[in-house]
């Protein structure tokens, strides 16, 4: 049985970073795809950050800059480092796993088309 359990989440102010963790268990994640998906009261689920098992890197218009993802194989845990917080930030952030890339990029966003496995997800909130 996949479990992701995102911890790392909280209160913060408008500049000030955080970093989320994602520990996977019940599975060997080192070839699987990896995505961080977010979820603001009243819209839709976006993705804000992919890595695949090639190590490349995807990352919404909206956080390029700002956020990376990064992943520590011996610990099974991967990890979005959020720096420059703004109040738009506020979201719960949601940890995604697949053996494939089913995400598609587009507009300068990231959209799910498929992600297989999702854990519970950690709400960050961003105060101006």
């Amino acid at each position: 049985q996949v479990h992701l359990t995102e911890s790392g989440g909280g209160s913060v102010q408008a500049g000030g970073s955080l970093r989320l963790s994602c520990s996977a268990s019940g599975y060997t994640y080192n070839n699987w795809c990896m995505g961080w998906f977010r979820q603001a009261p009243g819209q839709e689920r976006e993705g804000v950050a992919a890595l695949d098992s090639d190590g490349s890197t995807t990352f919404a218009d909206s956080v390029k800059g700002r956020f990376t993802i990064s992943r520590d194989n011996a610990k099974n845990t991967v990890y979005l480092q959020m720096n420059s917080l703004k109040p738009e930030d506020t979201a719960t952030y949601y940890c995604a796993a697949d053996r494939l890339p089913d995400y598609t990029m587009g507009g300068g966003r990231i959209y799910n088309s498929g992600m297989d496995f999702w854990g519970n997800g950690t709400l960050v909130t961003i105060s101006s």
